[in-house]
This record gives structure tokens, sequence and C-alpha cells, in this order.
């Protein structure tokens, strides 16, 4: 095996403790001019682990870490691996901090990639000490062979007094990520109770077609999405258009009209937590936590308990991974979210980026982060063959490319340095592999439709085996799916099928 040369990536997380005097750290590269919605906002001073960063308004706290070139965010529960962002929405499975909105609110467990920072936000890294570079529980991860699934049960019986006074409190000791608040809750919360004739979930492409059909036809319409503003995947395609206008213009469009129609309601930031029996859903509208300074009296949060008519689930779809070796290494991430991290937030997840995917959304990813400034030196595809128009996409951008490839290994310590890619055959039998140097790695295995709303009410799901997905199937509710949600991936089939929806 020829190994490809390796450069480290630059490291520059610090430790937890908090300075007297917190260091001003200067802004990097990796946001880029003039992109991005929020490319007018202004700068954001805010802390991680005591150092002081800026970002800007609008950002994520993960859109703000990167692009502070921050990958590194936490520890895993067990081993205490380096834990990083891996995507860009309320599917973070890693990025889990604590965040400290004064005055008491402190919350441990918090997504990076659904928090909104705000002038003076406060947050810290979780389950390490002392400090989140330099973890002694990681020592965990070297004696993992020692630890398997369920070991505690089977060492920690003898002798038998002790498991009450000495094994169990060390176990509990142990468990868990975050610390819980040490002081009462200062915040208040509110409940309110609402009929409607038809209630859309999700404000992406599908879900705002379908509103807005709704609206038309004079019935009662509330339209719900979990993030900050409507426009779901919309939000990171800038490029595209919608009836001869770019999607942006589209989408604001739209927006406008509904929210001024006296029949609907926008509630953004507000997440359908329950579908129940006779349409009767549970909703979430935060209302506070992206504010630096909450009104007086104002409630933190919002429990909306709707009953309608008829519901249309537009939720969408979430990417899904792939598997290999040290796929769980900070800097390895999901493609979409890296071009929703550019296209939405203007900001470049790393300067040297390798891909790995089984989809095309994936070659999007790689050539607007190349067109950017980021190097792209490689495409892996696992598939044998992929659109020539694809192929040549990547040649004018000075992209090689691997078709019927696989990623089987990565390097680095606290960030990804570089990745072994092996070419596969068709009888299955993996190749020789390289070494290609990195500092984050782009993977897609697909997408799969966000059917969780669906599944609450007893709906059955039906195996679709050429897309190799779970599609909707027959509803216990007077309820529809629409769009990714249904395998429909295409914007104009999105929005044919949520309109129709």
């Amino acid at each position: 095996m020829t190994n490809a040369r390796v450069i480290d990536a630059a490291e520059t997380e610090s430790p937890t403790a908090r300075p007297s005097v917190i260091p001003v750290v200067a802004a990097t590269s990796l946001r880029v001019p003039g992109r991005g919605r929020n490319a007018a906002g202004a700068p954001v001073r805010f802390s991680f682990d005591g150092r002081s960063l800026t970002g800007r308004a609008g950002d994520t706290l993960a859109a703000a870490l990167l692009a502070n070139g921050i990958h590194l965010v936490g520890r895993s529960f067990k081993y205490h691996r380096p834990r990083g962002i891996l995507s860009a929405g309320c599917e973070e499975p890693n990025a889990l901090v604590g965040t400290d909105r004064g005055k008491g609110r402190y919350e441990p467990n918090t997504r990076a990639t659904t928090a909104e920072i705000f002038e003076g936000f406060c947050s810290t890294s979780q389950n390490c000490w002392p400090s989140l570079r330099t973890d002694v529980g990681a020592i965990n991860d070297r004696l993992a062979p020692l630890f398997s699934a369920g070991f505690y049960y089977k060492t920690f019986m003898w002798p038998k007094s002790f498991w009450n006074k000495v094994y169990e409190p060390i176990i509990r000791g142990a468990a868990g990520l975050g610390k819980p608040p040490t002081e009462p809750d200062p915040d208040t919360y509110a409940a309110r109770y609402a009929h409607c004739d038809l209630l859309v979930v999700g404000a992406g492409a599908a879900g705002l077609a379908a509103a807005l059909a709704g609206a038309r036809s004079g019935a009662k319409v509330i339209l719900v999405d979990e993030q900050a503003e409507a426009g779901g995947w919309l939000l990171s395609e800038p490029d595209v258009t919608i009836d001869g206008r770019p999607a942006w213009v589209w989408l604001s469009d739209v927006v406008r009209i509904l929210s001024g129609m006296p029949n609907v309601t926008v509630l953004t930031r507000t997440t359908a937590i329950g579908y129940y029996h006779q349409n009767f859903l549970g909703l979430c509208q935060r209302l506070t936590d992206h504010l630096a300074t909450v009104p007086e009296g104002a409630p933190r949060e919002r429990l909306w308990k709707v009953r309608a008519r008829q519901v249309v689930l537009a939720q969408g779809a979430i990417e899904k991974p792939l598997v290999f070796a040290g796929n769980d290494r900070p800097g390895v991430m999901l493609a979409g979210a890296a071009r929703s991290f550019l296209n939405r937030y203007g900001v470049r997840v790393g300067e040297r980026a390798v891909v790995v995917t089984s989809h095309d959304s994936a070659w999007a990813a790689a050539l607007d982060l190349a067109r950017t400034g980021t190097a792209v030196p490689l495409i892996v595809d696992l598939r044998p063959t992929v659109s020539p128009d694809l192929l040549a996409e990547a040649r004018r951008s000075g992209i090689e490319v691997m078709c019927g490839g696989t990623v089987t290994d990565t390097r680095g310590r606290l960030r990804i340095s570089a990745v072994r890619v092996n070419p596969v055959a068709a009888s299955g039998t993996v190749g020789e592999g390289r070494w290609v140097a990195c500092d984050v790695l782009l993977m897609s295995g697909g997408w799969t439709p966000s059917l969780h709303l669906f599944s609450h009410t007893g709906g059955k799901l039906i195996w679709d085996e050429d897309d190799q997905i779970f599609l909707p199937g027959q509803a216990t509710e007077a309820c529809r799916c629409a769009g990714a949600g249904t395998g429909r991936f295409g914007l104009a089939a999105a929005l044919a099928d949520g309109a129709a929806a």
C-alpha cells in the first residue's frame, strides 16, 4: 500500500477552564463573504468553553463554531471519544452542549445545530474533564476491549455488599452527558388550544404548497416548522428557480402571502411533538430561547394543543450516513449538512474536503464547496457508474473521481486528518487502498423519509426495494404525507405533491 502524505489538521479548540480574561479570537477565512441568508447579519459575540468567539446574527451555534474552525465539541458517553458536528438540523446525535442564557437559565444536552446564538450567548462542552481536548475519561477508549456491553452486570457482583455502597454510586455518577441545572427554573410556560381545518407540519416546498392551496380554498390553516424561518431545504438551495423566480424570492413571496391571510397562522420555531387520536397534535413553540434579553413575564415556550380536520405531514427526509472505521471522528459530516452551512450560513466546513457517497446530492455539495474556495481532491462514489454530467462538472472543477470505491478507515485524533479509500470490484473484492489528506470528510448514503409522526398514529410503513427506503402506507388518521416524506425528492414533484395533498 502506498500512503499519500498526511497533513494533520489544526486543532484550535481550547480547554474548558474559564480564564480570568477571555481572549479575543480573530475571525477565520471559513466565512464566505456575501454568502448565506444572514450575509448582512451583525457580528455577534458568544463563548464556547470560556473562549470568546464571533459569529453572525442568524447563526446556529454549530454554524458559528464551524466558521471559527471548531469541529470538536464534545465527548461520547461511554468511551469519551471525540465528537464533532455531524448534521445541520434536529437529527444531530453528537454535538450536544450545555447552554447558559443567564439568570439561572442553564440547559444541558442542547443540540448545537438548533441553538441560535445571540450577543453574550454562552455554551460549554460536556462529559469531559479537565478539558475537552485533554479528557481523562478518554482512557476508556483505550480499554474498550474490557468494557463490552453490560460488562458491569457481570463484573461488579462481589462482594455483594459493595453493590449498593460502592459500585452503583460510581456507575450512576459516570452515567449521562450534561450536568443538571442547580438553580430553580426562572421561566414560565404557556399553553393554548386551537382548532383548524388544515394543519401542515413542515414548511419546506411541499408544506408551503399545501398551506397555500388550503388557504386559497378558504380553509383555516396552521403551518408549523421547527426552524427559525420557513423554507426547509429551500434555505440551502439559492440557485434553483420556481416559476421563473430564484428559490429565495419565491419563498419570500409565499411566506408574505401566507402571513397576510387572516385564515392562516404560521408558527416557526415550533416542533410537532406528538400525533394522537382523532387528529389531535401537540406542538412546542420556543418563544424566547433566541433572545438576548427576555421580556419581563414572557413565557419561554408555549404548548399548542391542536385539533385538525385534516393534517398534511411534509417533514422532508433525513440524510443517511455511511458505515466505515472511524466515521465518528470530528470532521466527518453529512454532505447535505455541509451544503446547508455553506449556502444558508455562508460557512465553509473545512479547507480540504473528501466526499464519499452513494447518491447524486453529495456531488452538489462537493461542487458548491469547490466553487467557494475549499479544495476537493476526491469524490468517492460507491456506485460503479454515475451521470456523465456529474463527471463533467467534477472534471471542470479539477476534482478526481473514484467510481466503485469506498472508504475503509480514517485518521486523526481530535479531528480527521486523512481518509483511506479503496476500489471495490464488481465481485465485492476490496482492492488496495491509499490515504488522502483532508480536514473534513463528507458522506451521503441517500435520504430516508421522515415518518416519525406518521408512525405515532400507528400508520404502517411500506418498504420500497428500488430506493431502499420506508414509505408511508395506510393511514389511521385523516392525514396525508407529502413531498420527500413520500419519496418524491425532486423540487417539482414536492411542490405538486404538496398542493395535491
